[in-house]
């Protein structure tokens, strides 16, 4: 897309291969304490195309009956979450401009059939502190738009190593994922994308 809407910025393969390895690794052993799970959509039950955990205070989280909210422990396992990785918050010291540190780590993994449908990150308290996103693995077509579901929309891919930072006037912008490009990465040894979200939550 031309141009991304005001407080969006898209910094292409700011993570070397090198640090995009390192941080897979990190979060690997987040996986390990925090394992993945299959969470619901709100009312309906529905489960998600993706899978998710989180590192951090805070964890995001869903399900039927309780809908979106952040809890301090795994849905599953009951347990606190795992601190968030060291790299992670020297990238949200370096980029987001905020004085304060990440709560939360949504950590989602991507099989190559999964999508995102358009949603806004807005169950946080401090809408000031920007939404951080990293991409790693396969390649993805991101969506996105403005304030309003009807506004228009725009697309553009995310590689692996690709950083998004969603602030000001783009904090609550309308976002998903289309689609995922399988095989555009060595990254993940089994496919798929891993997408990291810092989030400052209260």
């Amino acid at each position: 897309m031309a141009a991304l809407p005001n407080g969006i910025r898209h910094l292409p393969s700011y993570l070397d291969r090198p640090a995009q390895e390192r941080l897979v690794e990190a979060i690997r052993k987040v996986v390990s304490e925090a394992p993945l799970y299959v969470p619901a959509m709100p009312g309906t039950g529905k489960p998600m195309s993706v899978r998710m955990t989180n590192c951090g205070s805070l964890g995001w989280v869903t399900d039927k009956q309780r809908g979106y909210r952040y809890q301090p422990t795994h849905p599953v396992t009951g347990k606190p979450w795992p601190a968030i990785p060291a790299q992670l918050i020297e990238l949200w010291e370096s980029l987001a401009g905020y004085p304060k540190e990440p709560q939360a780590c949504l950590v989602n993994f991507y099989s190559d059939d999964a999508r995102m449908g358009l949603h806004q990150d807005r169950d946080e308290q401090d809408l000031a502190a920007p939404v951080l996103s990293i991409s790693l693995g396969n390649t993805c077509l991101f969506r996105v738009g403005g304030l309003d579901r009807m506004d228009r929309t725009g697309s553009f891919k995310l590689q692996s190593g690709d950083i998004v930072l969603l602030g000001g006037q783009g904090r609550l912008a309308f976002h998903g994922v289309d689609k995922i490009y399988p095989a555009t990465s060595t990254l993940l040894k089994n496919g798929g994308r891993i997408n990291l979200t810092l989030r400052r939550v209260t």
